[in-house]
């Protein structure tokens, strides 16, 4: 459901429709509250004789528990622990409370390599521009308050280089992740014993952090499926190989989701004057080349957010008795 695009507004109302059964809060302005959960599913209804109302309808409860329940309880606390208001005047994002929490998950290692504020927004807000934090003063204070600072440096720090890592005690799998959307939701991972680095960019000098014992687990790298991350791919496959690892690349699991290549705020672009845009088919399986090929043909690419990781992994890839 990660199409849903609620707000924390959302949410509270959904919740109150939970415990009350009722909600005079506005939230039809969402296209999936209106088209799926009022129109589709028709587990909220209006209130009959009068439409400023919505109640929940035969069926809401269930679905409440096994779709928002456990998120919103988890985003509740995480704000009141932050002590960041819960009110639903906050206009937070679901994704930008992940990526709260992610933030306050990594405050160490952000707060010592602190970069500028539009670094800081174009990669850890991924897809929402370098200027988003400066568009939304609320959020951008939320920031700054969980990681004890008063603004952004000027400047960022040289060899900008990032470690972030969603640790496990005992992983059955290692996945390095191109970009940081998936270590938004740690829980999920480590619920499946499955650790994620992230080695976006030039962050691959990561590598070198992971252990011999964690390298030997089964390992596998999630990224956007363009140049950019399957270039990356060949790099870090190079790299592993040099100190005797291999490392699988995940596939996505539908072209559904690809994208134009001039998506918004995409910049990676195929090279149509090379055979297969100049990527090494050495390191590709014959799926995977079929895959870059047909996005080649068509300019387009998929986006690693769009992959549904842990069922992936946890069905195609890792090994049941490991």
């Amino acid at each position: 459901m990660s199409n849903r695009k609620l707000t924390w507004r959302h949410l509270k109302a959904l919740h109150q429709l939970y415990i009350d059964k009722r909600t005079e809060a506005k939230i039809t302005d969402n296209a999936y509250i209106k088209n799926v959960l009022i129109g589709q599913k028709k587990l909220i209804k209006y209130k009959s004789g009068n439409v400023k109302i919505l109640e929940a309808n035969t069926g809401f409860t269930a679905f409440y528990e096994q779709h928002f329940g456990t998120d919103y309880l988890r985003y509740e606390t995480f704000l009141r622990e932050q002590n960041l208001e819960t009110d639903a005047r906050r206009r937070y994002t679901e994704d930008d409370i992940q990526t709260l929490m992610f933030i306050a998950g990594q405050k160490e290692e952000l707060v010592q390599n602190l970069s500028t504020i539009r670094t800081f927004s174009s990669e850890i807000f991924k897809g929402q521009g370098s200027k988003y934090l400066e568009n939304k003063q609320g959020l951008k204070d939320a920031v700054c308050k969980i990681l004890g600072i008063a603004d952004f440096p000027e400047k960022d720090p040289k060899n900008l280089q990032w470690r972030f890592v969603v640790d496990c005690l005992n992983p059955r799998a290692v996945v390095l992740c191109e970009n940081i959307a998936h270590l938004k939701n740690p829980w999920k991972a480590r619920e499946q014993n499955i650790e994620l680095w992230y080695v976006g960019g030039n962050n691959i000098g990561i590598i070198d952090y992971i252990s011999p014992e964690k390298l030997s687990k089964p390992l596998y790298y999630s990224c956007d499926w363009d140049y950019h991350g399957l270039s990356i791919y060949s790099r870090i496959k190079e790299k592993l190989r040099l100190k005797s690892f291999d490392i699988g690349l995940l596939l996505p699991d539908t072209y559904e989701t690809a994208l134009p290549v001039n998506s918004p705020y995409h910049k990676s672009e195929w090279n149509f004057n090379e055979e297969l845009s100049g990527l090494n088919r050495t390191h590709f399986s014959k799926e995977a080349l079929q895959l870059i090929n047909k996005l080649i043909n068509e300019n387009k690419w998929i986006e690693e957010e769009s992959l549904d990781l842990i069922t992936v992994m946890t069905i195609q890839y890792i090994p049941k008795n490991v």
